[in-house]
């Protein structure tokens, strides 16, 4: 029955009266005053999860920190977790940063193409954060998941990161393991490019956290700024972390998916995060959880309950991380960014390539008193991400709202204006990186290393996190394509092609300010709005070399996930 189921830049002045010659000592005050910036990516993790966004797990730091920050509630990204991050990093559409697919996914067609937008590794026709900083005076530090190439020239280590400790996969064991997503798939460990085993107490969060605050330690003295790139993998399947995490969410989801969505859904009406009179999307694919047998909501309980655990954790983890800046007197000059790749994965073990045949999933233990420990392998699945994503249509690998919205907060250097209140308007992962280079003062090249890159996409929010402006696209639009899931948005508007099961295939139209859960397909009444999208989204496509995979994807979704006709 189970596999039915299916994240004013504080200048600190110093009154300098020393006769106005410029000496060693003021040089060294105005490197000072450089912002350092930390960006944390949790992986996987649902609009609603934490405190601020209506979550009802423990975040303590992110409810802290949501406090000195702004808060978006407005946040796009793409449908999964290297795409994101290929935007993220470079301010550029994932085909022109070559994650137009997933390396996972690649097929013999399309790879004997050679397409550089599909590549399934960072492109050389994009410029990354580190690099710029890097070369403009910025310690660039990297821990946690990378995700857009392994081996020489594709590592972060050579792609403008000075100190690395990274997977360079898209997930695997939290434990010093090894062990992969699945069989094809490997879990391999580098620092600054070098493969490293990983230490027999080791714990993805724990050391991805210890590795960074050592990074920053190590060159603390000689008072150059940073960029720090905290990439965590929670809570990314499958789903662990240690037990005394997961003993203290014992019983917190026996009430089910259904009662935590309900619950969700009432929070973010509560924060004036959706309308009140929201018409909000149920999942047809997800069985009501009083069918289930008594023995598999146990199980699916304790599932929830190690995902908790997982999340409480990183955010203890960002506790440390925080004090370890404050006890430094770092903060307070810091930008601080936190974000999630995607909407909440519904994605089932059994779903990734090579574990169809549940050869390598039945090695695992997965009994009650294992399930969450070294040696297990289980999953959020749909039932609960869908409740993560709550009230939005579906979840991580749909280019809908559940998959594409995510939690975001910037806390700026200094006292940040209108701390701890919502921005509505639209943004982009794209716009970090601008952000972040007009904060720095470091300007966008049009080449780099003798090679001409592609021009931004993404637009810098210092206007909005001046408080100067509500939004920095007011009139242009953003277009999505990954395995032929399709968006394009424009103010309220937003244009959605899914594949059947999950939609009609065809394109559709929806007020997603008045319907966030895109309920209600309103083509027919606005046709003239529907085409001049179409056509916005064709010129998206043109522009960012988007390929046609012909149907390929389609008639996968039509062979292995079409729910089943009942009534749940």
């Amino acid at each position: 029955m189970k596999s039915r189921i299916f994240y004013f830049v504080l200048i600190i002045f110093f009154a300098v009266f020393l006769g106005g010659c410029e000496t060693k000592e003021k040089k060294q005050d105005e490197k000072q005053a450089k912002p350092n910036v930390l960006v944390i990516v949790a992986d996987d993790l649902g609009f609603s999860d934490i405190g601020p966004f209506g979550g009802n797990i423990g975040t303590p730091v992110l409810d802290s920190l949501a406090r000195e920050s702004r808060l978006f509630s407005n946040f796009h990204v793409l449908p999964t977790c290297s795409p994101t991050r290929s935007a993220l990093l470079t301010g550029n559409d994932n085909h022109v940063a070559g994650l137009g697919i997933m390396e996972e996914v690649d097929y013999p067609a399309l790879h004997h193409l050679q397409l550089p937008g599909y590549a399934g590794y960072l492109s050389s026709q994009v410029v990354t954060i580190p690099e710029l900083l890097r070369d403009s005076g910025y310690h660039t530090y990297m821990t946690g998941k990378w995700h857009l190439g392994e081996g020489a020239g594709r590592d972060p280590y050579y792609r403008g990161f000075e100190e690395t400790y990274i997977l360079g996969t898209g997930g695997g064991s939290h434990w010093n393991d090894r062990k992969p997503l699945a069989p094809p798939q490997r879990v391999e460990y580098t620092r600054n490019g070098i493969k490293e085993e990983p230490p027999a107490d080791f714990y993805s969060s724990k050391n991805y956290t210890d590795s960074m605050i050592q990074f920053i330690d190590r060159n603390k003295q000689d008072s150059k700024p940073f960029f720090a790139y905290l990439s965590y993998t929670a809570v990314h399947d499958p789903l662990h972390v240690p037990k005394d995490y997961i003993e203290k969410y014992r019983g917190h989801f026996d009430m089910g998916w259904d009662s935590l969505w309900a619950l969700r859904f009432s929070n973010l009406k509560a924060l004036g995060m959706v309308p009140a009179d929201m018409k909000a999307f149920k999942n047809p694919a997800i069985p009501k959880w009083s069918a289930l047998p008594k023995e598999i909501r146990e199980e699916l309980s304790r599932d929830m309950e190690v995902y908790a655990g997982m999340l409480d954790y990183m955010d203890m983890s960002i506790g440390r991380m925080l004090d370890y800046l404050k006890n430094q007197g770092l903060y307070d000059n810091t930008m601080i960014v936190f974000m999630s790749d995607n909407g909440a994965n519904g994605a089932m073990a059994t779903s990734y390539p090579g574990n169809g045949d549940h050869v390598y999933l039945n090695g695992f233990n997965n009994k009650m008193e294992n399930r969450g420990l070294i040696n297990s392998y289980v999953e959020q699945g749909p039932g609960w991400a869908q409740a993560s994503t709550s009230p939005f249509r579906f979840f991580k690998s749909f280019a809908t709202e559940g998959g594409i919205k995510a939690p975001l907060m910037i806390k700026m250097p200094g006292k940040t204006k209108d701390a701890g209140q919502w921005n509505r308007g639209f943004v982009h992962v794209t716009d970090i990186m601008p952000t972040i280079l007009q904060l720095a003062h470091v300007v966008y090249p049009q080449q780099y290393k003798g090679k001409n890159i592609h021009p931004l996409i993404g637009r810098s929010l210092l206007p909005v996190l001046y408080g100067d402006s509500l939004t920095v696209h007011s009139n242009d639009g953003m277009g999505w394509e990954l395995f032929e899931m399709k968006a394009y948005i424009k103010g309220n508007w937003k244009l959605l092609r899914l594949p059947q099961p999950f939609g009609t295939g065809q394109w559709q139209l929806f007020d997603i300010v008045k319907d966030p859960g895109e309920t209600t397909d309103i083509g027919a009444q606005f046709p003239e709005v529907k085409n001049a999208l179409i056509s916005d989204w064709n010129h998206y496509a043109l522009q960012n070399e988007v390929h046609d995979h012909g149907g390929h994807f389609d008639s996968i979704y039509r062979k292995n996930y079409r729910p089943d006709n009942d009534d749940d």
